[in-house]
């Protein structure tokens, strides 16, 4: 049988299974050799970037100690005074107290104190879908369509709970005095004068050091920015969900593959895999219909390693595609590790490279939207 009489079979077999299902909802003016699958006009969202604060301003401080500076200084210790040759002056001794180092403090700082708390933001507001009901358990009608109705039904808002830091005590000073340091010295005075003939005597001096308080101790406030996360929220722009018929290629009702070369152990897609999907799964979204993404591997590694792995391989793709502009609601992917071998390699057996190659693939087909 010719490749184009299986696509009109096809057609025909599909329109009937179609009347079946769907009653008289089916594409006006089909053409022979066409498959069609349903399309629903898709909700539009859009994302926006948000920022949440996760640590809050607040200050720090630094103390810088007091300045001293030392001199010297020239003090009287003995005053001017007058001798008597025949009866000498009678001295007495006094004593001077004077600041060796002046009087000052120094600061000690106290940190800023924090709580870790968690604060709860809405990522996606609430929403709904459209869903049809099971038929009535007392319809008397054979048709399938008959005793249905559409709900409405909400779909709740989504919301991601992250960790924040909260100022509880900010930084702060405590200022110490440190008392100076106190010294005398004795000086002569006189007390009585002589009696005869009086001499002058020259006063004597000395030299002293002192420690002088040149600026005090002082801080200084620095304010530590807040540091804010960014996130994104999806809005609801504008709610879909009219369906329609799309006219595809019959060829891709079945899984097509994509020639994706996944570097070993790895769900990233390098530049040549985007390529691929660029010129191959794109166009076919862009025109409206949605698609089943696969995603397999070969039976080397553990089962669960392979099922996270082709797991994380069709998210991959699904997530370039939401990147290049196409709704979530054309998406369907799933992966299904090494439980779908294409030929003997499975555990036990040994095979080459280039056979287990035919396992570790992605494949696409085009899907009704639900």
């Amino acid at each position: 049988m010719s490749t184009s009489m299986k696509k009109i079979l096809f057609s025909f077999a599909f329109l009937a299974f179609s009347t079946v299902i769907f009653g008289q909802d089916l594409p006006e003016n089909p053409e022979p050799g066409k498959c069609y699958v349903r399309c629903k006009t898709p909700d539009i969202w859009k994302n926006e970037a948000i920022s949440v604060p996760v640590a809050p301003e607040y200050k720090t401080i630094i103390a810088h100690p007091a300045e001293y500076r030392t001199i010297q200084e020239k003090v009287l210790i003995k005053e001017a005074g007058e001798e008597i040759l025949l009866v000498p002056a009678v001295w007495g001794t006094q004593e001077v107290t004077y600041y060796e180092k002046e009087d000052g403090s120094k600061i000690d700082v106290q940190k800023a104190t924090f709580n870790q708390e968690f604060e709860t933001v809405e990522i996606k507001a609430a929403s709904a879908t459209w869903s049809m009901s099971e038929k009535l358990p007392d319809c008397q009608s054979d048709d399938p369509n008959d005793c249905r109705y559409w709900c409405y039904k909400p779909l709740p808002a989504e919301f991601k709970t992250m960790p924040v830091e909260k100022l509880v005590n900010d930084a702060s000073i405590v200022k110490t005095a440190i008392p100076g340091v106190r010294k005398t010295y004795k000086r002569k005075v006189m007390v009585n004068k002589p009696t005869t003939t009086v001499v002058q005597t020259e006063p004597v001096y000395e030299t002293i050091t002192k420690t002088i308080l040149v600026k005090d101790a002082w801080s200084e406030e620095i304010i530590e920015p807040a540091v804010f996360r960014s996130i994104t929220k999806q809005i609801l722009v504008k709610k879909g969900g009219l369906t329609s018929w799309k006219s595809v290629d019959c060829k891709l009702i079945d899984n097509t593959p994509l020639p994706i070369n996944w570097d070993f152990s790895s769900a990233e897609l390098n530049d040549g895999a985007k390529a691929i999907i660029d010129a191959r799964l794109l166009p076919i979204l862009n025109d409206g219909v949605a698609v089943f993404i696969e995603s397999h591997t070969d039976m080397r590694g553990t089962k669960s390693d392979n099922q996270k792995l082709s797991d994380d391989r069709a998210k991959a793709v699904t997530d370039y595609l939401i990147s290049k502009g196409i709704n979530v609601s054309q998406l369907y992917a799933k992966g299904f590790g090494e439980t779908k071998l294409l030929n003997k390699c499975s555990d036990g057996v040994v095979c080459s490279e280039a056979e287990h190659s035919v396992n570790r693939r992605t494949t696409f087909r085009v899907v009704n939207q639900k």
